[in-house]
């Protein structure tokens, strides 16, 4: 584990975050876009500036060496990485703090603090990366006392099988230490997101993260083969295996369930040999539903892309006005084994079909993905979290919902939330603001859009505004057939949804499963179900 500080109220790590100059350029863009004439920013928080209640907890000594109760370690574990959670950091209004901070060295630390746990009846809050922008990881306002248990320290690739292309890893280790660690062998877990640099890959298994690669290997679940797992009822460890028809798969029961049933401390997962072979371009289309039918098309020929992004024009490029007509679609292939030409020929056949135009500098370009309009994008894609907390101190509000629905019902679906967002956007704030949507992952049966919204705040109450307009997209989600979340979890912001989509049978079943693993409640009370 870097010994780099991560900052407690922003995304990154200290010292990191967008130079004077990106700042200067970012706010330039957003001016022109909203046409604003200057910002009022509020000055970014320090430790000090921010009280908290005194810890609620009395660490024993035998703990001492890796419980904290660090004013610092409290403050950057109190909330998530979204927009929110940074505006309320700016506000300096941090009233519900862990008491204490866990960072157990092994598994058998993981065991001495759930008993402690246990014995003084704290609240758990199980903490991977920290990057959680659904509050996943924030303490719940009416427990009596809490402990939230980082495992930062679990940061090892501890084996890696050459022959099945598998290796065991710690849950704790982050992105580019996993990836880090495992360069030698000539294998990569290729399971990368925007949130890569700071979170864990037993968070990526809790939440079901999207990876990477836009089909066929989209979710976590596609990799994980076994699991080692901690609970307060005892530790289990499932079998290492291709697949097997013995049952419920019991690794699926801890994928996805957010901490709540007990804490991801090993998994093996499925590698692969890095990839040799690339190309990549962009291709332009006159309008989003020709570019979706053009994708769906691609999705649904075999050919499996690892990027097919299809992004609203005026996402594609910063410097868009909002509105601009088009779409471009960044569509990349890669492989270990072979090279691609015949796999993007016939993907631009499609596209043309469509009446799609690409980028042919990209395709013999040495980086292929670094070119043209799908350079531009990536670019912006990996630093945006960076400018979270500059738009934050203008009072400039940036979030996104995402989901899944079937082809048949997109465009309906589509229509009607940007229809809602856009409403929703003049009605609380008496202002125009930028929504767009873009294909995070896709299916033969459906994408996944993803929709990004960017929109000046009225700084005094931009905290009610952001919910307001927040709550009303994600209950548009829900309320035209598609899902709260396609990767970004459930934990407290998407719950009331997840509940209406959820069958009540299910939600029954997963209260007896965490009777059994967790039978006082301690894990993560509040996220997916009540005890």
């Amino acid at each position: 584990m870097t010994d780099r500080r991560k900052s407690f109220y922003a995304w990154g790590y200290e010292g990191e975050g967008a130079s004077d100059a990106e700042v200067k350029a970012f706010e330039a863009i957003v001016a022109r876009r909203f046409g604003l004439g200057s910002f009022d920013v509020t000055p970014p928080p320090t430790p000090a500036d921010i009280a908290l209640r005194a810890p609620r907890v009395t660490v024993p000594a035998s703990l001492a060496t890796i419980v904290s109760t660090d004013h610092r370690d409290r403050l950057e574990h109190s909330y998530g990485k979204n927009w929110y959670d940074v505006a309320r950091m700016f506000l300096r209004a941090v009233p519900s703090p862990p008491d204490a901070i866990a960072f157990p060295r092994d598994e058998a630390d993981v065991v001495r603090v759930l008993g402690w746990c246990d014995e003084i009846g704290a609240t758990v809050i199980p903490y991977g990366g920290g990057s959680s922008v659904v509050s996943g990881i924030e303490p719940p306002a009416d427990a009596a006392r809490v402990v939230t248990l980082d495992l930062r320290h679990l940061d090892r690739v501890l084996d890696v099988d050459r022959v099945s292309h598998a290796a065991r890893i710690q849950a704790g280790v982050y992105g580019p230490a996993l990836e880090a660690q495992l360069k030698p062998s000539g294998f990569t877990l290729r399971h990368y997101m925007q949130a890569y640099e700071c979170s864990s890959l037993g968070g990526w298994i809790a939440t079901r993260s999207g990876g990477h690669f836009v089909t066929l290997y989209t979710h976590i679940d596609d990799v994980v083969q076994s699991l080692r797992v901690v609970t307060p009822a005892g530790t289990l460890e499932t079998r290492r295996l291709p697949g097997s028809g013995a049952g419920p798969a019991p690794d699926r029961l801890f994928i996805g369930s957010e901490g709540i049933l007990g804490i991801i401390t090993e998994a093996w997962v499925r590698i692969r040999p890095k990839p040799v072979f690339r190309t990549a371009t962009s291709v332009r289309f006159k309008d989003y539903y020709t570019g979706a039918d053009a994708v769906r098309d691609i999705t649904q020929s075999g050919l499996y892309p690892a990027n097919c992004r299809l992004l609203e024009a005026s996402e594609a490029s910063p410097t868009a006005a909002i509105d601009e007509p088009g779409a471009v679609l960044v569509l990349a292939f890669e492989s270990a084994d072979h090279p691609l030409d015949a796999w993007m020929k016939r993907a631009l056949e499609i596209c043309e079909h469509h009446g799609g135009t690409w980028d042919r500098t990209a395709l013999g370009a040495a980086d292929p993905q670094r070119q043209g309009a799908a350079g531009e994008w990536r670019d912006k894609f990996i630093r945006m979290p960076y400018f979270i907390e500059h738009l934050a101190a203008r009072g400039v509000m940036a979030t996104t919902v995402e989901s899944a629905i079937t082809w048949d019902r997109f465009k309906d679906f589509h229509a009607k939330v940007i229809d809602t967002g856009r409403r929703v956007m003049r009605e609380v704030t008496g202002r125009d603001g930028s929504f767009t949507c873009r294909f995070t992952h896709l299916y033969p049966d459906g994408p996944a859009p993803y929709f990004s919204l960017q929109l000046p705040l009225d700084k005094p109450v931009m905290l009610r505004q952001y919910m307001e307009i927040k709550h009303a997209l994600l209950d548009a989600l829900v309320a035209n057939g598609g899902t709260v979340t396609h990767h970004h979890a459930v934990g407290r912001v998407h719950r009331p949804y997840y509940d209406r989509e959820r069958p009540e049978l299910f939600a029954a079943a997963l209260r007896a499963a965490k009777k059994a693993l967790d039978p006082r409640g301690l894990l993560n009370p509040g996220v997916l179900i009540d005890p």
